[in-house]
């Protein structure tokens, strides 16, 4: 028929990969995030003095709701869930404190009883919270993807050196030139290869890394062969949830945060990938945070959110497709059921681990700074809100101490270089961008921010 109307394109977020190269980004995308994921219940668990097969079980339940979260958020659960992008979700660093902080007072009945309840009221609140998107224009949004990236390089150099300066082996060359042989094949391979095996070339570092450090007595894996093949904690391990009020207050001021994060990486892969995104969309996206709190709350997990790596990881390699990380999803759900497949890759040794988080940390600071390019600076005060707002961030990170007195309830916020830095940014762009009083005659707003809010709010049919 000569006056049909052209088929549209199908956006690259929605084309499926072949089914070996799906594969293969997928375990990619595991590698990059999996050391932060089970991160969370390590670190939580030891700091309540769990036994290491309760921790365990802690790691395998975390792995199964990251993999069903990551799941809806990809896929999506009609127009309830998900905001089907490329994205993957994990555990998140912001509910650590205030977890460990609730089951010294309160035990795990009281972490997971609070969490259940944060993550009904990141349900309840998912719309309206999508509706203020104006207020984080890329002065704020930029600002934090910025910080997230600055504040993960420490994990990746204690990877890499280790937590403990005062340790015989901290900083021990041998690890550093393995982190450093990693970061140089990685570049070597992304200057110099293209096609396929340039997409995967943080997962070649990984593998070369591996096969290196094994002469180098570096990797252990005797834990794997007396890891049981298939595993997973009941709900409700450690009892009836209960609801200490303190608690649940900190995990509500937490989602919040969570929401905050997740809105900031949400827009980054928008711009990323060229996909719009609607109120609603953004919406749904949240709406798949809040539902990790309450699922985790049951399984004994921790609530979710979008983790920034994975979005520096499609940054890195043009891979926009929402299917290759949905197949992650997948991948971490196997993990979750079966520990000792866990077990193989928790046992990679921290150099090789943390030589390529290093360059994904640093992209996803990257990724801040370009979305920092599109803020107007000439007649404005951004440039004072993100002075301050990355300055407050990064006391945390250069000074893990610098809020050792402050009380405890306060600790929970401006502990945090990500809490701290979302919110001195959006006070500080509500100050000098959006209370009329104080604006000049000459129009000081951002026109890359107006540009981006009009974007990411322009309607879909699928809002």
């Amino acid at each position: 028929m000569t006056d049909a109307q052209p088929i549209a394109a199908k956006s690259p977020v929605d084309e499926v990969p072949p089914t070996g190269r799906l594969l293969v980004l997928g375990v990619q995308h595991v590698l990059v995030m999996y050391a932060g994921c089970v991160a969370v219940p390590l670190i939580v668990g030891t700091a309540l003095q769990l036994d290491t097969r309760t921790i365990g079980l802690l790691v395998n339940a975390d792995l199964v709701v990251a993999g069903i979260i990551t799941l809806i958020q990809t896929l999506g659960i009609g127009k309830i869930l998900g905001v089907r992008l490329p994205v993957v979700t994990g555990a998140t660093f912001t509910a650590v404190t205030p977890m460990i902080l609730i089951g010294q007072n309160f035990g795990l009945p009281g972490v997971y009883g609070s969490m259940i309840v944060s993550g009904i009221f990141g349900l309840l609140i998912a719309v309206p919270f999508s509706k203020i998107i104006r207020f984080f224009p890329p002065v704020v949004t930029g600002s934090v993807i910025t910080i997230i990236g600055l504040s993960l390089i420490s994990a990746a150099a204690g990877l890499i050196a280790g937590n403990d300066p005062t340790a015989p082996d901290y900083g021990n060359l041998s690890g550093l030139a393995l982190a450093g042989g990693i970061v140089l094949v990685i570049i070597l391979i992304t200057r110099f290869v293209r096609g396929f095996i340039s997409q995967i070339a943080v997962l070649t570092g990984l593998v070369i890394g591996a096969l290196v450090a094994i002469p180098m007595g570096l990797t252990d894996f005797s834990g794997v062969a007396e890891t049981p093949w298939f595993g997973v904690s009941a709900p409700f391990l450690f009892g009836a949830p209960e609801f200490p009020i303190a608690g649940v207050i900190s995990m509500c001021v937490v989602m919040l945060v969570i929401f905050a994060e997740s809105t900031a990486d949400m827009l980054a892969i928008s711009e990323t990938t060229g996909e719009r995104l609607s109120p609603g969309r953004i919406a749904r996206g949240l709406a798949a945070d809040g539902f990790s709190g309450v699922l985790g709350g049951v399984l004994n997990s921790f609530p979710d959110t979008i983790f920034a790596q994975n979005v520096g990881l499609v940054q890195l390699t043009g891979v926009r497709s929402r299917f290759v990380p949905a197949v992650a999803g997948a991948i971490l759900l196997l993990l979750g059921l079966v520990p000792k497949f866990g077990e193989v890759v928790a046992s990679l040794p921290g150099p090789v681990v943390g030589g390529a988080g290093l360059i994904m940390f640093a992209t996803v600071t990257a990724v801040g700074i370009r979305t920092l390019h599109k803020v107007r600076f000439e007649g404005t005060n951004n440039l004072m809100i993100v002075a301050v707002s990355i300055g407050v961030g990064m006391l945390p990170v250069v000074a893990p101490s610098f809020y050792a007195k402050v009380p405890g309830a306060f600790e929970i916020i401006v502990g945090s270089s990500i809490t701290s830095c979302v919110i001195v940014a959006f006070l500080l762009n509500l100050l000098f961008n959006h209370l009329s009083w104080r604006r000049p005659a000459a129009d000081p707003v951002d026109v890359g921010s107006a540009a981006a809010i009009r974007h990411a709010a322009e309607p879909r049919s699928d809002a």
